[in-house]
Order: structure tokens, then sequence, then C-alpha cells
């Protein structure tokens, strides 16, 4: 009797299992199970290996035929040929050893140059320029008279011509709406070795050139150059 029951119940499962497999099958479910159970290989993204650097060889640039006959270009300094003329420089004096006069020493010094301008001749224009530090270092401009400049001088830029007691000429370059000298009096400045104090005596000889009289305020009376 329990056998028989056993083999209706066996019977009755296979058929439920062989039903449910039908219906699967109808389903397509075989194959999304599959699916869900196999998991798929992600893809990945080649890498290329990198190939090492080989040194660059010249030959095999290609270059225009007009930059290769060319010679080649050297940036090394050029020396300057013996026997070739130098531009002339200054060395910048030293600002800290400036050397001040005193009141009593201008003074003196005017008081010199007014007596050498009286001797010259009357007719002809001068003026007297005491000198400050700030017209011989540092800046080395020169402002002149601005009276002189408007009745004497060219209304226009030139060129003026500055000639020592031993008639050496010393071009400048002179400002019309400044009234002063700027390029060249430096060198001037600096040759004559002018310092703070000095009194010069400008005498315009020429339209564009001074005769220029130096009297020194460290000097006594006698030397004025």
């Amino acid at each position: 009797m329990v056998v028989a029951k056993k083999s209706a119940y066996e019977e009755n499962r296979q058929k439920r299992l062989e039903e449910n497999k039908r219906r699967m099958e109808e389903l397509n479910l075989n194959k999304l199970a599959n699916s869900l159970h196999t998991p798929k290989p992600s893809p990945m993204k080649k890498v290329k290996p990198k190939l090492p650097k080989q040194p660059l060889d010249p030959s095999s640039v290609r270059r225009s035929s007009r930059v290769a006959d060319l010679p080649p270009k050297s940036y090394k300094e050029v020396a300057v040929l013996e026997g070739m003329g130098k531009p002339r420089s200054y060395q910048r004096r030293d600002l800290l050893n400036r050397v001040y006069a005193g009141d009593e020493e201008r003074q003196y010094a005017v008081q010199r140059a007014e007596d050498l301008q009286s001797s010259l001749d009357q007719d002809v224009p001068s003026f007297i320029k005491p000198m400050l530090q700030s017209h011989v270092t540092g800046g080395f401009w020169l402002g002149l008279p601005s009276h002189f400049c408007k009745t004497h001088l060219p209304s226009r830029d030139t060129t003026i011509s500055l000639v020592d007691e031993n008639d050496e000429v010393s071009d400048t370059k002179y400002l019309a709406l400044k009234t002063g000298l700027s390029g060249g009096w430096r060198g001037f400045a600096i040759d004559h070795e002018l310092v703070d104090g000095d009194a010069l005596v400008f005498q315009l000889t020429e339209p564009t050139s001074f005769k220029v009289y130096i009297i020194r305020v460290n000097e006594p009376a006698e030397s004025s150059n």
C-alpha cells in the first residue's frame, strides 16, 4: 500500500517537472537564466607600449636648400678688431662720495667769475653758471638762464659746442623748450673734473658755440683752470 502511494507521488512529481520544463522552453527562460548566471568579461582598453625615444640625427632633418647653403650661425661675442675706434664711455661717479661746497666757498668762486666776466668783451653775450651736484653728478643736466636762451640761442633743438680754455671742443645737445644742455654735457663735466661749487663763465662767441672759463672752488684766485 505504501509502495503504491510512493509510486503515484513520484509519477505526479515527474509530470510537474516535465510540465515546468516545457513552459520554460516556451518562454525561453533557459537562455535568460544562463545569461544571468554567466558573467561577461568587461572590455579593457588596449594600451600601446611606449617605445624608448631615439636620439635625433641632425643629418636626417630636412632643411631648405636655401638655408642649408648658409654657413652655421655663431652666437659667440665678436671681439673688437684692433685698431678700430671705440665709443667714448664714462664711469659713473660715486654718489656716496659727493663733496658739497660751503656757502663762503661758493660765493668766493662766483666773485672771481664775475671779475673774469668783466674783463671779457662786453659786446659778446656771456653769463655765469655756478655748479651744483645735479650738474656734475647723477643727472648731469645743465639748465641755462632762460632769458639768455630766448634772447641769444636758437628756438629749436640743436648742437652747441663748448670750447674750453685749451681750445678743446665738446659738442652738447641743446634742448630749446627746456633751455638746457643734455647729451654731451656729462662728458664735458667729467673730462674737466667739475665739482660742486665751481663757477663757469659761458661766452657766446658764435651763434651755437660757447667759450667756457672754469673757476675752481678749491683753487686760489690766481688759478682759473
